[in-house]
């Protein structure tokens, strides 16, 4: 690989803490300490993404180069570092946090002239690592992996994935909280992005009164990730701010339109160039229900439930209004420009609707159809992905019962088919009424509907076989993941077996996943 092409250009701008220090404490009045990786003796490669490692300009993999993979023996020109940003946690100020599992490497530019950051996730503790080893354990290194690249090939922004190893050292975790702590078998993931900044970074450097680093990370951003800002003075921090809360608007769209819950929507996991970052206690949807929370410790107020991230991400692009109100000073505007984030949001979530259900347009009747259809999917406990598979199949001859009973989570008895029947003739109608062809309404369909969505109970049985040594599940669900409007393998096609409903990792996860 090409390491020597490895740069780190934000470390050349800003303030930072270089004393190389990874006892945990504040850093004030910087937005980054250098740190090194711990380093491991018995590292073993589970996973390396080829097609990524070309595109970004790495290049191939050579054996050589595990030692990178885990953060070993690093050239001189890879000067590793941590950023520290702070955040609203589950709706609190948590002050200062930042990178407590992530090194990063630097940046990478292609030949085309794309920009990549490079990081690693578990490969040792920094300043900000609050109390914790800075490692990972398999299976949260496993579900990132997968996740990200799962995302990326289903076309919803995200940060993505170029290895998984093992560290060849035990990792003692205590998963739910509960006074139970165990042993697990470590592992390192690197994870690339455009950038990893996040709403926490401006919100650190406000909170301290940092100003000019404030504004020098604004304009390092817009000039590095922002192309399509081309204004000056205050305009261009208005504009920045517009242009994060589009971004950030059509992420919660394209999270809803694939069944994505996050599970921690905490200012800190918001990136500024809208991606879907940091995955933890994540779950693509089943059953269809808007009050569903994967994270454990959301409960019970489920803050972070599927049917909210669209108001969470408001009220988290408030928290950065506030971070960047010194340099826009335009309370108007702000509350405006916050004010029209929800009318864009649900008008471009409802045209996301228009898509799945083959619908040639959004017109004002639908949100009486769609709030019926919300009843409906949570009344009857029907597979959010499975039921627009299904969906696709209807014809003139179809049976209600026959086409949709194995995709719920319930019995279906004569009441619930009934309301099921009732729906299928009014979404008949609305479809007769399409400007556009049949055809052209199922190629809208099998557009916006995924055939396979890497469910929670998929990445168990993956992790507890990678665990004893076996790839055969990990590399058939990247082979279905890399094709997710395709069905590869119908068996992954089905809704959660049963067996797996209270099952730890499978139905709900603690943000230690």
């Amino acid at each position: 690989m090409n390491i020597e092409q490895i740069r780190q250009p934000l470390t050349d701008i800003f303030p930072g803490d270089l004393s190389g220090n990874t006892m945990q404490r504040n850093t004030p009045k910087v937005l980054f300490a250098t740190v090194k990786p711990a380093g491991f003796d018995g590292p073993k490669l589970i996973a390396f993404n080829e097609s990524l490692s070309e595109e970004i300009g790495l290049g191939e993999y050579e054996e050589k180069d595990l030692d990178f993979l885990v953060g070993n023996n690093l050239p001189e020109n890879v000067k590793t570092y941590a950023t520290a940003y702070a955040g609203h946690q589950f709706g609190n100020w948590a002050g200062q946090l930042g990178d407590g599992r992530a090194i990063l490497a630097g940046e990478i530019i292609s030949k085309e002239g794309k920009k990549t950051e490079i990081q690693w996730k578990g490969a040792g503790a920094t300043p900000y690592s609050r109390h914790a080893d800075g490692r990972a354990v398999l299976r949260s290194s496993v579900r990132e992996y997968l996740m990200s690249e799962a995302m990326h090939h289903l076309g919803v922004p995200t940060t993505r994935a170029l290895s998984l190893a093992f560290t060849g050292e035990d990792v003692v975790r205590d998963m739910m909280y509960n006074g139970n702590p165990q042993l697990e078998k470590g592992a390192v993931v690197i994870r690339t992005a455009e950038s990893f900044l996040r709403f926490g970074h401006f919100e650190l450097m406000s909170a301290q009164r940092e100003y000019n680093t404030l504004q020098d990370l604004a304009d390092f951003t817009i000039e590095n990730y922002y192309p399509e800002i081309t204004s000056d003075g205050d305009q261009k921090y208005k504009d920045f701010f517009k242009n994060i809360c589009t971004r950030t608007a059509d992420l919660m769209v394209e999270w809803f339109r694939v069944g994505f819950v996050h599970g921690v929507m905490n200012t800190d996991n918001m990136s500024a160039l809208g991606l879907t970052i940091d995955y933890g206690p994540y779950s693509m949807m089943d059953e269809y229900d808007l009050n569903f929370t994967p994270n454990t410790t959301d409960l019970p107020g489920r803050r972070y439930a599927f049917g909210k991230q669209g108001q969470i991400s408001q009220w988290n692009l408030w928290q950065l209004a506030n971070a960047l109100h010194p340099l826009i000073k335009d309370e108007k505007f702000l509350e405006d420009t916050l004010n029209h984030y929800g009318t864009y949001f649900w008008e471009a979530h409802d045209k996301m609707l228009c898509r799945k259900f083959g619908f040639d347009e959004l017109r004002e009747s639908d949100e009486e159809f769609f709030t019926n259809w919300q009843g409906l999917m949570q009344e009857l406990h029907l597979d959010y992905t499975l039921f627009f598979n299904q969906l696709e199949k209807l014809n003139e001859n179809s049976d209600i019962k026959t086409l949709f009973e194995n995709i719920s989570y319930s019995v279906l008895n004569d009441e619930k088919i009934r309301k099921l029947e009732d729906f299928v003739k009014n979404y008949k109608a609305r479809l007769s009424s399409n400007t556009i062809s049949k055809e052209e309404s199922l190629s809208l369909m099998r557009q916006a509907n995924p055939k396979f969505t890497l469910r929670n109970y998929l990445l168990y049985q993956c992790i507890e076989e990678i665990s004893i040594g076996k790839t055969e599940m990990l590399e058939k669900l990247t082979r279905a993941l890399e094709n997710p409007y395709k069905e590869l393998y119908p068996e992954f096609s089905v809704k959660r077996p049963s067996i797996y409903d209270d099952t730890t990792g499978c139905s709900t996860l603690s943000c230690s996943s």
